[in-house]
């Protein structure tokens, strides 16, 4: 008989790891199941519709920075395929790519369904049988399930005793050698009831990617402005995050913020996203900017406030600071005392607002939590207790921040588990 393999969830992971066992064993049979009326619904709409597939890593001193958690288990597979290896598969199956300044990568063509395309026709060529609308209730492991008979016959009992799994689905019950989990994520928690007949340590999930809202309506009224490079901090943690900060008509969003949510998703969860938080919005020390508003204030000495002002900044946002630092917008650079610029100095390292609550970041929604990488074998992302029974993607405790390292970890996870499942 050949070998039988289910994958339950057609998403990059599953996808991916169907066509890298398939390759490896032409011979096994493979079946994806997927709960949804089509496969790759979230890589179709992941970078804006142009999918944003990988990142160049060369801005990334430390996983770490990228995968707040997971990071250990995504060093070591990096070993066996790294982003490297995922710019050259690609490319090697006819998808040309391009990295952007902000070195995140893309197809050439900018449309994520290049992507959904090459993927789904490779399964379909190589022979995976896919069946959508299919939504699994939960999955049995045939070898741990007891036998009746006495301790005398034990050696025919295990010669006889069923081994692989029952996977049971809303239109029937399926049998194979072994079985992957490429669920995703799951930000209700829901989608982990299929697991609950398996010993398996699950970490309760929570958004990760999400920007904020604010309760100060004067920011708010800024909406549409940038600045460049900025720091976000949660007070009383040492969470904080580097990049451009966008200012909404909910709160703020753009890289620094969706950073900061990643990294303090379980803090914020257990908060109930009702928080403090404090911007940077110049990154210089405070030493530097002290020394750039005396250079201005004697430069300008007859200017108004709101006349001249760090290039960082746009008049509106400016205006901002100055009202938050209880300066006035009539006041003049000469006017300015050493505590005036001492609240100023303050307020632009450490203008803190009251976030009210999280606000999903478009439909590129990322959740922590999920299967405990300590139930897992790190080498073959094999379950500790149900050998044969694997896990690749977000439906493990590994998530990221933007800028394509979720499925970059979508493919290392998958490939590596499709090598460990057809050795």
């Amino acid at each position: 008989m050949p070998l039988q393999i289910i994958i339950i969830g057609a998403g990059a992971a599953g996808c991916f790891a169907a066509i890298q066992i398939k390759r490896l064993r032409p011979e096994a049979q493979v079946t994806v199941l997927e709960k949804l009326k089509r496969p790759l619904a979230k890589v179709a709409i992941t970078g804006g519709g142009r999918c944003n597939l990988t990142n160049s890593f060369a801005q990334v001193k430390s996983l770490e920075q990228v995968y707040p958690r997971g990071f250990r288990l995504m060093k070591k597979l990096f070993h066996h395929f790294s982003h490297e290896d995922a710019y050259q598969w690609f490319e090697d199956n006819g998808i040309r790519l391009i990295t952007q300044e902000d070195e995140c990568v893309f197809p050439a063509s900018q449309d994520a369904m290049e992507i959904v395309n090459y993927l789904t026709r490779e399964m379909k060529n190589l022979g995976v049988k896919l069946l959508t609308d299919t939504q699994v209730d939960h999955i049995i492991d045939l070898s741990n399930q007891k036998t009746d008979g006495n301790s005398d016959s034990s050696a025919s009992a295990v010669s006889n005793s069923p081994t692989g799994f029952c996977v049971k689905t809303n239109r029937d019950e399926m049998k194979a050698d072994k079985v992957l989990v490429t669920t995703g994520g799951h930000p209700t928690g829901s989608g982990y009831r299929m697991l609950q007949n398996l010993d398996l340590e699950i970490i309760p999930s929570h958004p990760s990617l999400f920007s904020f809202n604010l309760s100060d309506e004067h920011l708010k009224s800024l909406m549409g402005t940038v600045v460049k490079d900025a720091i976000v901090f949660l007070p009383g943690t040492k969470l904080k995050a580097e990049g451009a900060l966008l200012i909404t008509h909910w709160g703020i969003s753009g890289p620094a913020a969706l950073k900061l949510s990643a990294y303090g998703a379980r803090i914020l969860a257990e908060q109930n996203y009702v928080t403090d938080i404090s911007i940077r919005w110049l990154t210089d020390d405070q030493e530097t900017i002290m020394l750039s508003l005396h250079e201005l204030s004697l430069k300008h000495r007859d200017k108004k406030l709101t006349s001249v002002y760090p290039e960082a900044f746009n008049a509106r946002l400016w205006e901002h600071l100055l009202m938050r630092a209880n300066l006035s917008v009539d006041m003049r650079w000469k006017e300015l005392s050493n505590k005036d610029i001492n609240r100023l100095i303050n307020t632009l390292t450490n203008d803190i607002y009251h976030v009210t609550g999280k606000n999903r970041f478009k439909d590129e929604f990322v959740t922590s939590g999920g299967v405990s990488l300590s139930s897992l074998k790190h080498k073959t992302l094999e379950a500790k207790n149900h050998p044969g029974l694997h896990f690749a993607g977000e439906v493990t405790d590994v998530d990221a921040i933007t800028g394509g390292f979720n499925l970059q970890a979508a493919w290392s996870m998958a490939y590596v588990a499709a090598h460990a499942m057809t050795e």
